[in-house]
């Protein structure tokens, strides 16, 4: 029998056979839920320790370990030395009732060291807990972090996984062998990318709207627009990244979704939330340079955001009317940047259009719901059977946006703003062919989870928004 095979491997978790920490996980979880549990955490910090602070959270959490994400490839690599009768240990700092559920997940897991309340098991002490289990024998060790180079110094091999910066150097210099490092992280610049949603952008272009039907093509109203593209940019980043945050366990059973960097564990939750409060500094204290009512509004969003995605998301109907409140809040946002009067038209219009947009969202969710059999939507009160009915109430609202727009051209206010009114009735039957083309791919499946980025991806779509600002100047 190769040596190999004779020498148990001992496994680290957090960070090495998940990609997450189990004890930010119950954490997060837990304060999630029970916002004030947050002093009773620092209590059994400083009074218990780091052993005690884990089983305390441990015992008031329930945590979704069938979704963890796995390092995949590390995790073959595993199952197949497991077939060819290899020991597998796990070792790992996390207490001993999350642990263990993980094991048996596997299922190729000889046995568990784990935190048990009193003995944090980590560094030198998981050290001592894997040399008694192998009666100081011969053993290999996989880990990710600086602590682990203490554990890698005394085994025979070490196996390096999704390493922290500068780890495989130091195992280097410390002439530690390597048997074989597995890295399956993305880049870290299209990571972020991703978190922060910087495509989702695209939606402050909505801001500039009031400059377009208040004729306001002058510099002042071009550089507050900017300044204010900015500052929602990156607010609504921070809040993308919070809604994240607060969605885990839901993203982790949804068939994309998953692969956001958080639920897919490739950005950890501490620096997530780090960069989540710096954006929301960086984001209000530009939105503080511009009007007293643009900052308001800005507030206003956040508010509406937050109250979005700790309660409301969860209530059937409101949440689609608070969504299409988020997109028109932008268009509000933007007349209060540049100081130019609210047009009621463009308010009912845009509310119609968003809701429509809000519960194509939802419908695209319960076509993907459909797809993997399940009946509900989780962390919302949605069913599949409610899709005939929500995409009735979307395709009307769409096509009362539209009427909106023809009142509006038939309005003395049209009448005032454009030489010659009569070309924006093109803008109807083009308005409605949209809103018809989104429904109608909605209900074979082929809509994205976000409509708004679809249609910024499809090229009819473009052919239809170009055609309506042509309209649009011709009739100036």
């Amino acid at each position: 029998m190769p040596q190999s095979l004779t020498v148990p491997l001992f496994v680290d978790l957090d960070g090495t056979l998940i990609k997450t920490d189990l004890l930010v996980e119950s954490a997060f979880l837990l304060l999630k839920k029970q916002p004030w549990m947050l002093l009773a955490m620092f209590y059994w910090l400083v009074v218990f320790g780091k052993a005690r602070l884990k089983e305390e959270i441990a015992k008031r959490t329930v945590l979704e370990f069938d979704t963890l994400p796995l390092q995949n490839d590390f995790v073959e690599f595993l199952r197949n030395e497991a077939a060819t009768g290899r020991t597998l240990y796990l070792a790992t700092a996390s207490d001993r009732s999350l642990a263990e559920p993980v094991a048996n997940r596997l299922g190729f897991f000889t046995g568990v060291l784990a935190s048990d309340g009193h003995n944090n098991l980590k560094g030198e002490r998981k050290l001592q807990a894997i040399l008694v289990c192998c009666e100081q024998q011969a053993f290999d060790y996989a880990g990710n972090a600086r602590v682990d180079l203490a554990i890698w110094a005394k085994a025979r091999q070490a196996i390096i996984v999704n390493p922290d910066s500068g780890v495989v150097s130091k195992a280097k210099a410390r002439n530690i062998e390597i048997q074989q490092v597995f890295d399956d992280r993305p880049a870290k610049l299209k990571t972020w990318l991703k978190a922060l949603r910087v495509h989702q952008w695209a939606k402050n272009v909505l801001l500039g709207v009031p400059i377009l039907t208040a004729h306001a093509f002058n510099f002042y109203a071009i550089t507050e627009i900017l300044a204010a593209f900015l500052a929602f940019g990156l607010m609504a980043s921070a809040t993308y990244l919070l809604n994240d945050l607060l969605d885990l366990t839901a993203d982790r059973q949804h068939p994309r979704k998953c692969k956001r960097p958080f639920a897919a564990g490739n950005i950890g939750l501490p620096v997530g939330i780090l960069a989540m409060i710096v954006l929301f500094i960086i984001g209000f204290g530009l939105a503080a340079q511009l009007s007293q009512k643009y900052l308001f509004t800005q507030l206003a969003y956040l508010a509406m955001t937050l109250a979005y995605s700790f309660y409301f998301k969860k209530i059937v109907l409101i949440d689609v009317i608070l969504l299409a409140s988020l997109y028109t809040i932008r268009i509000v946002a933007g007349a209060y940047a540049i100081e130019v009067p609210l047009s009621s038209w463009l308010l009912g219009f845009s509310m119609f259009v968003f809701l429509s947009l809000a519960l194509v969202k939802r419908c695209t969710e319960l076509k993907a719901l459909h797809a993997l059999s399940r009946n509900k939507m989780k962390g919302r009160d949605y069913y599949i059977d409610d899709y005939p009915m929500l995409s009735s109430m979307g395709v009307a609202a769409g096509y009362l946006s539209v009427l909106v727009l023809a009142l509006f051209i038939d309005s003395p206010e049209s009448m005032q703003q454009y030489s010659h009114p009569v070309f924006l009735w093109l803008l109807c039957p083009l308005m409605a062919y949209w809103v018809s083309r989104l429904w109608l791919n909605t209900s074979r499946g082929k809509m994205h989870d976000d409509p708004l980025v679809y249609s910024l991806k499809d090229r009819a779509s473009w052919i239809v928004f170009i055609n309506m600002m042509l309209v649009t100047l011709v009739s100036l």
